[in-house]
Parts: structure tokens; C-alpha cells; sequence
């Protein structure tokens, strides 16, 4: 899939953004190594800490249906559904990526329109990050 159809997919699901307490809205498109596209949009609550973040939405849908294998992610938002800027996944988003992806390989797209936007890695934006490799029993030399 081409980086503009993956970029449309994420503009496309915006609108379904649910942003009534900051009005920042966000939408994302995760492409598995499959081919497909799971999208995802930030869902507030009154009770900040239940706010679910669009990055999040869609790897947990992705990983509902079975998907483990992830290529890139491609977020787009701004205030009242406005894409005016980049929009970088906060900390704990980066996390869970860092769960199922591989930091040097999964790429990360911040998209202001399906010609403007900016490409990272995972490892660019989540340096010496800890994974679940660090979890793994280390390899004893007999």
C-alpha cells in the first residue's frame, strides 16, 4: 500500500474522533504486514485517565483480530478535527508499539495531508526503549 492510500485512511477516519473535553482530535491507520488496515480514533471520557488514544484504538483492534505483525502507522489530528501540524504519539502509545513492533524497522508517518508529512522510525522517537526482548531469559554459556 502506498504511503497517500494509508494517509487518506487516517484523514478519512477523523471525523469519527470523540474529543468533547480537549476538542483535539486524532485519527490513525495501522498498516499490518499482511496488507491490512486497521484505523483507530481517540475516545475521551470525563474521566481523563479512561481516554483511549487513536494509536492505541487501532493496534488493539488490530490485535483483537489476531494481527502481530505491524509495517507503519500513520497519524494525523489537531483542535476541532483541524489538521494544521504534526501530531506525535504521546509516550504511552509509543509503548505499546514498542510491544509489537520492531523499533528499527516500524515506521511511524505524521501526515498534515496525503503530500505533507514526516516519516520516523520507531527507535528515532523511542530511544532505548524497553521491550519485551529485556523480559527474555538471558542465554547462559555452560
Amino acid at each position: 500500500m502506498d504511503r497517500q492510500t494509508l494517509i487518506r485512511a487516517a484523514i478519512d477516519a477523523l471525523p469519527a474522533s470523540y474529543a468533547p473535553y480537549s476538542r483535539f482530535h486524532v485519527a490513525a491507520a495501522l498498516l499490518c504486514k499482511d496488507g491490512s488496515v486497521y484505523t483507530g480514533v481517540n475516545i475521551e471520557n470525563a474521566a481523563y485517565s479512561a481516554t483511549v488514544c487513536a494509536e492505541r484504538s487501532a493496534f488493539f483492534r488490530a490485535v483483537n483480530e489476531g494481527k502481530r505483525e505491524f509495517e507503519s502507522i500513520v497519524i494525523c489530528g489537531g483542535i476541532n478535527g483541524e489538521i494544521t501540524d504534526y501530531c506525535a504519539p504521546c509516550g504511552v502509545c509509543r509503548q505499546v508499539m514498542r510491544e509489537f513492533c520492531d523499533p528499527a524497522s516500524f515506521k511511524i508517518i505524521l501526515a498534515r495531508s496525503e503530500d505533507d508529512y514526516r516519516e520516523f522510525t520507531l527507535e528515532e522517537l523511542l530511544p532505548m526503549s524497553f521491550g519485551p526482548d529485556n523480559l527474555r531469559e538471558p542465554h547462559r554459556k555452560t
